[in-house]
């Protein structure tokens, strides 16, 4: 087996529960201070990770949400979530575990209910990181847009794809 790879049979993606909001907003807060920083100048990051500590949005996340989390060998290495059937709000891999298959097994997973919910398209807010990803799944940029985080603006981009 490659070794950049997760082992697919360890890797486990069930739905996330409320108990486990401190680790993965701890994963969501590491994932953006390290894997972001190459396209996010500090002051960026510190608005876009502002958000870690709401726990109420948490809350909304995971209990409004199609919320999944990715576990390789009891620890969580990343996390997702599909919004109205057909809007993915949040996916994060931890820094460790980057390019290892994790992010694609949580997007599949999406892109899957989305279908089972019946949903003719996919669509997703992303960061310049995230965007070859999206792109590599047949996602197009729809619009370049501007986020303002605690009156810092932070780039982003809206993505759809159709769905057969």
């Amino acid at each position: 087996m490659n070794k950049t790879q997760a082992d697919p049979v360890k890797l486990i993606v069930r739905k996330g529960v409320l108990q486990e909001i401190e680790e993965i907003s701890v994963l969501f807060s590491e994932t953006i201070d390290t894997i972001c920083s190459y396209d996010y100048n500090s002051e960026q990051i510190a608005a876009w990770k502002s958000s870690s500590g709401d726990q109420q949005r948490w809350h909304r996340l995971i209990e409004n949400q199609y919320f999944i989390i990715a576990i390789l060998n009891g620890k969580i290495v990343g996390f997702a979530s599909l919004d109205q059937g057909n809007y993915v709000d949040v996916m994060y891999v931890h820094r460790d575990f980057q390019r290892q298959g994790i992010a694609q097994k949580l997007y599949n997973t999406l892109e899957n209910e989305a279908k089972r919910q019946k949903s003719t398209f996919i669509t997703a807010d992303v960061s310049k990181t995230a965007k070859p990803f999206f792109e590599t799944n047949g996602f197009k940029v729809t619009t370049e847009q501007i986020q303002i985080r605690n009156e810092v603006e932070i780039p982003n981009y809206n993505m759809q794809k159709q769905l057969s």
